[in-house]
């Protein structure tokens, strides 16, 4: 069993550099709908919200409501592009369109598949949060410095999401459960992540729930940076997300495993 585990790990550290290649070179030919497609949601609640609400609410913990609400949509978008790109297109290539089964045909093993598929996720991801913090920039909202620092996490949010992804990936029988993903564990996580309104504000047991949630480590850490703020419990938030993109890789292995092997 043992023997049977490790066979499907990454070989080595570089074969998963073929795996995001190729992905790259797929979206590269409809690469300016998909990041218009990525963008739209956490754009849309960014101008609507901040400028809607932002209006009557005022500021928020020190500052505008829309400076508030740009450093959580950054976070969401990484969350939300890094998920979809493995729920929905990891799923197709895996199944439908067996490009898996044509990649285990090569010197690749799984885990050089699913570390492949990770790591264009999150790429994704990092174009997806780092769009949202340049129009945030522009529009002064952030500091133009804080960006440089802002990147590596929000790539370590998108490689936290993805992974987590990758187990429902492994585990849906079909496009219709990945719905049940989206409106049970994404959509609650947004609004109890402080992404639209202060944790602060929620319920003791809420707030205890938020301290678990990926997205909640991953909105502190942005926020500190976009709003040029200290980060309180900096080693905490980034070992969070480091559990959460690490674990759920090694769970996701032995679930597909199992789930190819049938």
């Amino acid at each position: 069993m043992i023997e049977g585990y490790m066979a499907v790990m990454p070989a080595n550290a570089w074969n998963w550099v073929a795996v995001w290649r190729r992905n790259y070179l797929a979206w590269k030919k409809i690469a300016l709908a998909a990041v218009l497609g990525n963008l739209a949601e956490p754009m849309i609640s960014l101008f609507a919200l901040g400028f809607g609400l932002g209006i009557m609410i005022g500021r928020v913990e020190g500052t505008s409501y829309v400076a508030f609400l740009a450093a959580g949509m950054a976070a969401v978008s990484a969350m939300t592009s890094a998920t979809y790109e493995t729920i929905y297109s990891t799923f197709a290539r895996m199944g439908g369109e067996r490009t898996w089964e044509a990649m285990l045909c090569t010197q690749l093993t799984l885990g050089d598949i699913v570390l492949g598929e990770l790591a264009w996720a999150g790429t994704k991801s990092l174009l997806a949060g780092t769009a949202i913090t340049l129009v945030a920039a522009t529009l002064g909202y952030a500091a133009w410095p804080s960006l440089l620092y802002a990147l590596p996490i929000i790539a370590l949010t998108g490689l936290a999401f993805a992974s987590l992804a990758m187990i429902v990936t492994a585990l849906a029988p079909n496009y219709d459960c990945l719905v049940f993903y989206q409106t049970l564990v994404l959509t609650p996580m947004l609004f109890l992540s402080g992404a639209v309104f202060p944790v602060s504000q929620m319920p003791g047991a809420f707030q205890q729930v938020s301290s678990l949630l990926p997205l909640a480590h991953s909105v502190d850490l942005i926020r500190s940076v976009m709003l040029g703020r200290p980060a309180e419990s900096l080693g905490l938030h980034i070992t969070t997300l480091c559990v959460y993109a690490v674990l759920p890789f090694f769970l996701s292995a032995a679930l597909l495993r199992r789930r190819l092997m049938r």
